[in-house]
């Protein structure tokens, strides 16, 4: 088709209105077609102008150029809305007139049937009759809506298949306008091709759709929970049962869930914000002409940083960046409120020692006591010559508060670190959270309080180790208060158990100072890690050499004992002198350190020979014991044996005489096997001077002052009591002793005689008084006066306590040592081993001690205060006093 005939204005105006022949043939048809041609009149707007432009002017016939037409068409421009407007009226008016002269489409009479029918109706008056009127109705009506259905559906494809044929004269017309350059630059964009139309049109529709699916998903979740509740409201009204809501069900389930699932939250809320987005891109891409992607990450830069919907132009971008910015705004303050409840109960985890302990070979201690402060002394100075070490402490304290104690400690623990935790060594999780199968050692500490209720949470604890399933590396340590649960705690543990029973420790102790004063410093010595201790090692080199010359191979250190392989490990100590070691025996010595010792080359050491024969005196004693312990019939029975025949034993105590004979009998005391001792009570409160001044104090060789039972569990209370037990002794010995000449005795210390420390230290040479220390504090003020010997009785448990903790093997020793059979510590006077003026070295002595079968590990000089375990430069000579005492290992008297 050329220009020429398409210009023409009878063309023009046959494409714009349809031919007469058409419009009387389809009278029906033709006001809908010219409602339906109007409504595309806008996409031929461009053409009306140019057919009119082909009227008014003789662009072509005169030849002109390109760029007049231009100008003109630019003119034309400006009026083709109001002619087109024009135009289209017209057209609208000329299709009314023709389509009312056009007969009409007559319909039947329907009233007129309907009288006939209800004519009939009331004739006949029957049922029948009026269901014919009925679905005579119903099928014309439906003849109708048929006839009315097929007319849309014929009308609509027909102007479907049109409005096709004229897009597609449009693009035609398009491309030869743009040949000719008719269209400036700024209105190329304008004019789009039926393909880029349709693609507008889908685009549109998208972003419809996407603006009701994000409005849906928005009120989706309000109408599922009115719905809910509305089902649950129903239900409670049509059955009037107590039951259980829907929502509640609901609630209840999502309350679980957050509670059973550590990483509920987080997940909650990424959620929430992935949502956030997604609505938030959705209606972006409904209410902008941006792509999704794009709207999704600017949807993303709304929740992200709330300032950034203030560029958003329009009221629907800007509604919905407004409600983006305050989803994310409530999303961004949850995001920091978990954050800061997650570090809160880290810190608050922390603070409360609810973290694991990720360590090995370390010491762990469940419980908590008074002995606390001790033990952890030991420990640190056991790890001094490792460069530290690792203790890890649980108990159900609060961890800020055993800080604190531990603190106030003023113990210097030589670059061992201490780390509180708190939790139950009942519960698997808690001994799982100290690494508890990974320490070398560990150890049970008694409570305060209660003897059998302490060993039955030993036992339970003990269980509970038992039960871990990795196994247990290291072995462990109890501590019990009474003897007669040591057969079920080691029953229970089996191999893996040592244990060590403070009040029969501590007692058996008592009684041996109270007959060797002195003692108990010497004990000090030897559990304390600051000075000398117990060691077991293999020496290959000393396989083959007899007992007596391995006693001297050691420059710096006392061999004790063997432990015998062909036994199955067991520890012998003072063996006999012919005794061979054998391949896999070890070595028993008494060192500064486990690194400190090696054999040396044998020394020529001469024996000589005892200068007298050693009786052991034995004559009846007179001993008080002071207050009451839960172990009082063991101490009896250690009495009895210890003591010779005739021997009386007093006991002093604020318990009801009646009941004293209930208890020891309950504990398992028959007081008619008492062979050696009788027994004499008296009633009292030994912090009152009246009922201490019945008493004969003066007539007794040995007092033993007591913890007693009734204020144990408080360390400072029980010192009070005991300070004050014996400064009354004292007094009242000194008021009771005649007054001594001041050159008749020399006393030791710097007070004065006529002091009243002086006098008490004139009482203390007559007899002997014992006192049991729980505070290590407590010490000073005993020690400082000198009218007393003390049993530190905390801190030798804890000596006692780590030094098994470090080598379980040292436990057969000290059991061995505070047994009623076998060896123990002894103080023998010089005389025993030397004559006066005698110039011998220690290697001497040693060999001479041999002869009685003792070992001496140690002396003390006339004028000093302490003893000198192990002492250095063996074989050298020096002169000894007969003043002098030896400390030594023999077996009991």
């Amino acid at each position: 088709m050329s220009l020429d005939s398409e210009s023409s204005p009878s063309s023009s105006r046959d494409w714009f209105f349809p031919p007469q022949s058409f419009l009387h043939s389809h009278p029906a048809k033709s006001p809908n077609y010219i409602r339906r041609f109007s409504d595309t009149s806008r996409l031929s707007r461009r053409y009306t102008d140019y057919h009119r432009y082909r009227k008014t002017s003789s662009c072509i016939s005169d030849s002109h150029s390109c760029s007049t037409i231009t100008n003109d068409v630019k003119f034309a421009r400006s009026r083709r809305r109001f002619y087109f407007d024009r135009r289209s009226d017209l057209s609208l008016k000329r299709s009314e007139v023709e389509f009312s002269s056009k007969p009409k489409l007559e319909l039947p009479d329907v009233s007129s049937s309907a009288k006939k029918v209800s004519d009939t109706s009331r004739l006949s008056k029957s049922f029948d009759s009026s269901l014919k009127v009925r679905w005579l109705f119903l099928a014309i009506a439906a003849s109708i809506f048929v006839v009315s259905f097929a007319t849309i559906v014929h009308e609509n494809l027909s102007l479907q298949e049109q409005v096709n044929n004229l897009e597609t004269r449009i693009s035609n017309l398009n491309i030869k306008l743009r040949a000719c350059n008719l269209f400036d630059h700024g209105n190329e964009d304008d004019v789009r091709s039926p393909d880029e139309l349709a693609d507008v049109v889908t685009d549109k529709r998208l972003k419809t759709l996407a603006l009701i699916a994000s409005l849906t998903l928005l009120f989706a979740p309000i109408i599922i929970l009115k719905y809910i509740d509305y089902i649950s409201k129903s239900r409670s009204l049509d059955h009037n049962l107590e039951e259980i809501s829907l929502n509640k069900r609901l609630a209840y389930k999502v309350d679980v869930f957050f509670s059973i699932h550590p990483y509920a939250k987080p997940l909650a809320l990424l959620i929430a914000t992935l949502l956030l987005i997604m609505l938030g891109g959705l209606a972006l891409f409904g209410v902008t002409d941006d792509n999704l992607v794009d709207c999704l990450w600017l949807s993303w830069t709304y929740v992200a940083d709330s300032g950034n919907h203030a560029n958003s132009e329009g009221f629907g971008p800007r509604l919905v960046s407004v409600s983006v910015s305050f989803g994310g705004m409530l999303i961004f303050a949850m995001m920091l409120g978990l954050v800061s409840d997650s570090i809160s109960e880290k810190f608050d985890s922390l603070r409360k020692g609810r973290s694991e302990v990720v360590e090995q070979n370390h010491t762990l201690i469940l419980g908590w006591s008074d002995k606390l402060g001790s033990l952890l002394n030991q420990i640190s100075i056991a790890n001094e010559s490792l460069g530290g070490g690792i203790v890890v402490v649980m108990a159900e304290r609060d961890k800020e508060e055993m800080e604190l104690d531990i603190a106030k400690m003023e113990f210097d623990f030589k670059g061992t670190s201490v780390i509180c935790r708190t939790g139950s060594p009942l519960i698997l999780a808690d001994l799982k959270k100290v690494s508890v199968s990974k320490a070398r050692a560990i150890i049970v500490i008694a409570e305060d309080g209660n003897a059998d209720q302490s060993d039955a949470r030993a036992l339970r604890t003990v269980l509970s180790l038992t039960g871990v399933k990795e196994g247990l590396r290291g072995h462990i340590v109890v501590e019990l208060s009474d003897v007669d649960n040591e057969v079920l705690v080691k029953l229970v543990g089996g191999e893996l158990v040592e244990t060590v029973v403070a009040h029969d420790v501590i007692g058996r102790l008592m009684i041996q100072c109270a007959r060797q004063p002195g003692l108990a410093q010497i004990w000090e010595d030897i559990l304390g890690f600051e000075n000398c201790e117990f060691y077991i090692k293999r020496w290959p080199q000393l396989t083959g050499m007899q007992f007596e010359d391995v006693l001297i191979s050691f420059p710096d250190a006392i061999p004790c004992g063997i432990k015998v392989a062909s036994r199955g490990g067991k520890i012998v100590l003072n063996p006999e002198d012919s005794y061979v070691l054998e391949e896999g025996d070890e070595v028993l010595v008494i060192a500064e350190d486990d690194d400190t010792y090696a054999p040396a080359p044998l020394p020529t050491v001469w024996r000589g020979s005892l200068p007298k024969d050693f009786i052991v005196p034995k004559s009846a004693e007179r001993i008080l014991l002071c207050g009451w312990r839960r172990d009082m019939e063991d101490m009896i029975m250690v009495l009895d044996a210890f003591l010779a025949p005739g021997s009386e034993l007093w006991m002093f105590n604020d318990v009801p005489e009646n009941e004293r004979e209930k208890k020891l009998v309950d504990g398992g005391l028959d007081i008619s096997r008492l062979e050696n001792i009788s027994l004499v009570d008296r009633e009292g409160n030994a912090v009152i001077r009246r009922h201490l001044e019945s008493l004969p104090l003066e007539s007794f060789d040995s007092i033993l002052i007591l913890a007693d039972e009734s204020v144990e569990d408080s360390a400072i209370q029980a010192d009070s009591r005991s300070l004050a037990t014996l400064l009354l002794i004292r007094d009242i010995q000194a008021k009771r002793m005649p007054v001594r000449d001041a050159k008749a005795t020399a006393h030791k210390g710097s007070f004065s005689q006529g002091s009243w420390i002086g006098e008490m230290q004139q009482a203390s040479d007559k007899s002997v008084i014992i006192s049991e220390i729980l505070d290590p504090r407590t010490k000073n003020l005993l020690s400082m006066s000198k009218i007393s010997d003390y049993v530190l009785s905390n801190e030798l448990v804890s000596m006692a306590l780590a030094m098994v903790a470090e080598d379980r093997q040292i436990n057969d020793v000290l059991e061995e040592l505070f047994a009623e059979e076998g060896n123990e510590l002894h103080i023998r006077q010089a005389d025993l081993y030397l004559r006066e003026g005698e110039e011998l070295s220690f290697y001497e002595v040693l060999l001479r001690a041999r002869q009685r079968r003792e070992v001496v590990i140690g002396y003390r000089s006339a004028n000093a205060e302490r003893a000198v375990i192990n002492p250095p430069a063996k074989n050298e000579r020096r002169k000894w006093s007969l003043r002098d005492v030896f400390v030594v290992i023999a077996e009991k008297e």
